[in-house]
């Protein structure tokens, strides 16, 4: 079949990958170029994890995507994850943390519960004051974005029956049809269409605005002190969420920089429009962390970005079909880059009848 894709992000690429492995003829357009600047997919490091609140499906879902990873590593030539461990902090008993021990135990995932006492003796570049849970796996790590991107535009150029078209913008679907309409008016027929447009999704399918919102997200790149350095070089991640709260942090590895995010969202904001920072902003995303990050306040901060989720108000991903010829991939909320080759694959299946459209979207959405 003839395939057009839309958007080159990680679930747009995974999907040509998938696709062309099973011998099918892609087409991609991506507004911009690859990696774009703009994208959701584009960053140091994305975070690979099993702890999932009380989301078995999504849980079961992260012991697929690795040997899905594996795959794509295996054709890349190389791999560009780091494993280092998972931190889940929570406080109020009952909060993510409890719920994310009570899935990984229905679902056969190790873990350790730590004293506070005990965690505070081997990470002493944390805080655990107000803390009374906390979990560790050994297993969860970071993928290197921005590499994964390029690498896998690399080798989908590299193969017969792919054409990646840069500058492109999609303006119009035919769901019935399987034809895009480009930014200049030509039409695309296709055998099939997927839409894998990122906080973009809206504009091209605005019927999807009542399930799907672009997202403005802050977070800083800082450098520890001296004396914490090393400490931060072996740190797992670090994971606080709660409802309406939370962060994350993400250690330096070879070639990134230790990153901190807010897991709230701010459901505002127009991915294409300027991404400066507005005043105040690091300060109000490092608050929290401040609280559990020693000594934050003799960190530099080395940047501050702003990037933009497409959020699902459940945090369930959408992949399912629009018509007879044309598939939507979205409302990933942050966390869909660790199952971008799960996801490719799985679409494949269901393309290729293998997958009723029914099964792929329960499956999505974490069923």
């Amino acid at each position: 079949m003839k395939i057009s894709i839309v958007g080159g992000g990680i679930m747009g690429l995974s999907a040509a990958w998938a696709l062309s492995r099973a011998g099918h003829v892609v087409r991609l357009f991506e507004q911009s170029r690859i990696p774009n600047p703009m994208g959701s997919s584009v960053d140091q490091h994305r975070l690979i994890r099993y702890p999932y609140g009380e989301q078995d499906g999504y849980v079961r879902m992260v012991a697929d995507a690795y040997p899905a990873w594996d795959r794509l590593w295996a054709d890349l030539g190389r791999s560009h994850y780091v494993e280092t461990g998972t931190l889940a902090l929570d406080h109020g008993g009952e909060g993510w943390a409890a719920r994310s021990a009570a899935s990984l135990d229905r679902t056969g995932i190790p873990y350790q519960r730590l004293s506070v006492e005990d965690a505070a003796d081997r990470f002493p570049h944390l805080r655990f004051k107000g803390i009374d849970s906390v979990l560790y796996l050994p297993t969860g790590g970071t993928l290197l974005a921005e590499p994964i991107v390029a690498d896998l535009e690399r080798h989908l150029l590299s193969r017969t029956g792919i054409g990646i078209h840069h500058h492109e913008r999609v303006d119009a679907l035919d769901a019935a049809s399987g034809t895009v309409v480009l930014a200049g008016g030509r039409e695309v027929p296709a055998d099939q269409v997927i839409v894998a447009a990122g906080p973009w999704v809206t504009k091209l399918l605005p019927h999807l605005g009542s399930r799907v919102t672009p997202s403005r997200q802050v977070l800083a790149y800082m450098e520890p002190p001296a004396h914490l350095a090393e400490a931060w070089a072996g740190s797992p991640m670090v994971l606080k969420i709660g409802h309406d709260t939370g962060f994350y942090a993400v250690p330096p590895v070879p070639g990134t920089g230790l990153k901190i995010g807010d897991h709230r969202f701010s459901l505002e904001g127009d991915p294409s429009a300027p991404r400066e920072l507005r005043p105040g902003e690091i300060d109000a995303l490092l608050a929290e962390a401040r609280e559990h990050l020693a000594e934050l306040s003799s960190y530099k901060l080395v940047e501050g970005k702003v990037c933009f989720y497409d959020v699902e108000p459940r945090e369930r991903f959408l992949a399912e079909r629009l018509g007879p010829k044309a598939w939507v991939l979205s409302g990933f909320s942050g966390h869909g880059f660790k199952f971008g080759p799960l996801i490719g694959e799985k679409v494949a299946a269901a393309i290729d009848g293998k997958m009723s459209p029914e099964a792929l979207a329960a499956w999505a959405a974490g069923s």
